[in-house]
């Protein structure tokens, strides 16, 4: 071979063949074909970074995809689809993109499963392990050998990764867990755990204090977790194991990140930036919608911390990525609280705290919050407690088939008791947020934070980011209950909820210029908890067509809610109404606006339909 070894690297096959100097320079080639990597491209880089060893080692030793490896959320696998046949996507730049930032097995058999949230790798093992032993005690031959999962420090704060441990320990067979101790999550660790995680790595695996043993678990510890040497002997050892194990490994994320990265303050070790890289060309670019709302957010909380004790601001381990920067987190102490990867346990927290007489308030991705649905139909929403949700990354986007916010109206808009807003302007969302973490607000509520649409239409002039309005008209009405009509006109009402208000106020001036011309009315609903019946009711006066608009899933979302109002309430109404949404489907990093395409949610394709109608 030569020295480009990676080139020669087609399958775990060609792995195989290198003696211990070609794995060194692998090991060498893999860092700096990732640190180039997340500079021109960007990624999960400090992970994989951390990981490389691991990897060639695991496949120095196992046979995949007869062996099993499962890691968890997964994005750390770049190393893994490198040797796997994967890795010009990670040197060339025309095809970069072209596979998942996570495992996928319509990329490969090496892959198993599509996954992007924490803490499932273990219980996924289980499964496999299961499979293989059911088969072997009938006398089959099973497509399963040894089972690995792999899995992060920081994704042990889950709770599934407790229950699945939990479940391996009275299951047993071969099942090897490998540990990968980096000493931190996508922020810093928080729990009780890491202090025994951290004597156990000081006593390198040898004190009486074992958080796996305590499970009835075996256990290995490798303190150099990136000596491809010593892993390959650990993994080795445990090869063909007959009962479960954890391989407990120590390594340094982001090994490897040079100069140039940590002038973008992007440094090996503890660092939380390194978590997410983006690439250079993106350095000075502004802040997303995410961060810049959130920052927001965090500052207009933190002015009322020294008058309010029970204001809490509480993140499931996603900090960062919703504005919630290091200086604001050490500015407001006990008023910020980082329960690790926990979305569970933060709701239910924070219900804790609600009913207690604070005010707390849950911040993370539309995403994460599927991950506690429960908690937030029973200890939230059943009992009533002043929760604020603030859910981030909402709506339509071009994000990968893990990390889609599309579904959050349809989940948090049919859960009964909890107020549900969208507002549309930077003035609005906190109006909305000082009204919830308020004294006047007594009940559940999710704001549906902005997206970058509103983001970039209040940028360029298009939409007024100052505009708002009271939290309710009358006494008589619910906060936030009545939509705001922003214009009156007649024959066609266009109502736009959240982040597709800016589609909705364009398509009325699209209107409004169309020949014929149509003066149509436009309607911020403002909320998705409810319908405004009176207004409604109102429109069936002197409109024919009601068009609603919503970023998400369209069924069992808000729009269609509207139609069934027309036909179930008004039978004898003829009202049309047409509604505008997403396709119940899972999307891979889709463009956004391939995907308004696609779903007709274009200003002309609205427009069309409307004419149509009327015609």
């Amino acid at each position: 071979m030569t020295h480009d070894l990676l080139s020669q690297v087609l399958s775990p096959s060609d792995v195989k063949l290198l003696d211990p100097t070609q794995l060194d320079a692998l090991c060498a080639q893999i860092r700096e074909t990732l640190v180039e990597y997340g500079k021109r491209y960007g990624g999960h880089i400090g992970s994989n970074l951390g990981l490389v060893e691991a990897c060639v080692a695991l496949h120095v030793v196992f046979e995949s995809p007869l062996d099993k490896i499962v890691f968890d959320v997964s994005h750390q696998s770049y190393v893994h689809k490198m040797l796997t046949g994967r890795a010009e996507a990670f040197r060339r730049a025309e095809l970069f993109g072209t596979v998942t930032g996570f495992t996928n097995p319509g990329e490969s058999e090496h892959d198993h499963f599509v996954l992007g949230h924490t803490g499932t790798s273990i219980s996924l093992a289980c499964g496999m392990a299961k499979e293989r032993d059911m088969v072997r005690a009938a006398g089959g031959t099973a497509q399963t050998n040894n089972v690995i999962a792999v899995i992060g420090d920081g994704a042990l704060s889950s709770a599934i990764a407790f229950e699945g441990l939990n479940n391996a320990a009275e299951q047993g067979g071969n099942m090897i867990i490998l540990v990968n101790d980096n000493e931190m999550s996508i922020a810093e660790n928080h729990g009780g755990m890491y202090a025994t995680l951290a004597a156990m790595r000081e006593s390198h695996g040898r004190g009486e204090r074992n958080l796996f043993r305590d499970f009835g678990l075996d256990y290995r510890y490798v303190e150099h977790g990136n000596d491809v040497h010593e892993l390959i002997r650990a993994f080795e050892e445990v090869h063909g194991i007959d009962h479960p194990v954890v391989v407990h490994i120590h390594t340094t994320k982001g090994l490897g990140l040079d100069a140039e990265d940590a002038a973008q303050g992007v440094c090996e070790g503890r660092c939380e930036a390194n978590h997410w890289q983006n690439p250079l060309s993106r350095a000075d670019s502004s802040l997303g919608a995410r961060k810049y709302y959130g920052g927001l957010a965090m500052a207009s909380l933190e002015r009322r911390f020294a008058t309010e004790p029970g204001l809490v601001v509480i993140s499931p381990a996603t900090p960062g990525s919703n504005g919630i920067t290091q200086d604001f987190r050490e500015r407001a102490g006990a008023h910020y609280v980082d329960t690790g990867i926990t979305e569970e346990h933060a709701v239910a927290f924070a219900s804790g705290i609600a009913k207690a007489g604070g005010r707390p308030v849950v911040a993370t991705s539309a995403t994460f919050f599927q991950r506690t649905f429960d908690q937030l139909q029973q200890e939230l929403a059943l009992n009533d407690t002043p929760v604020t949700l603030l859910s981030f990354g909402a709506g339509l986007s071009d994000a990968d088939n893990t990390h889609s916010g599309a579904f959050d109206i349809a989940m948090f808009g049919n859960i009964p008791g909890l107020t549900c807003l969208a507002p549309t302007s930077r003035r609005m969302f906190l109006d909305m947020l000082g009204w919830s973490t308020s004294a006047r607000n007594t009940h559940p509520v999710v704001i549906r934070v902005p997206g970058d649409t509103i983001l970039k239409d209040e940028r360029a002039g298009e939409l007024d980011p100052e505009a708002s309005l009271a939290p309710q008209k009358t006494d008589l009405l619910k906060p936030w209950f009545g939509y705001d009509v922003v214009s009156d006109g007649t024959d066609v009402a266009v109502l736009g909820l959240g982040n597709a208000f800016a589609t909705a106020h364009a398509v009325v001036e699209r209107l409004a210029d169309s020949s014929p011309a149509i003066a149509a009315t436009l309607i911020n609903p403002l909320q998705f908890s409810s319908l405004d019946e009176q207004t409604l009711r109102s429109l069936a006066e002197d409109h024919r067509v009601v068009v609603t608009l919503e970023d998400g899933q369209l069924e069992g979302g808000w729009g269609e809610k509207i139609t069934a109002f027309y036909a179930n309430m008004m039978p004898d109404c003829t009202m049309r109404v047409l509604n505008f949404g997403a396709d119940k489907e899972f999307t891979d990093r889709t463009p956004l606006a391939e995907l308004n395409s696609r779903y007709g949610m274009t200003v002309e394709s609205i427009c069309s339909r409307i004419h149509g109608l009327l015609d």
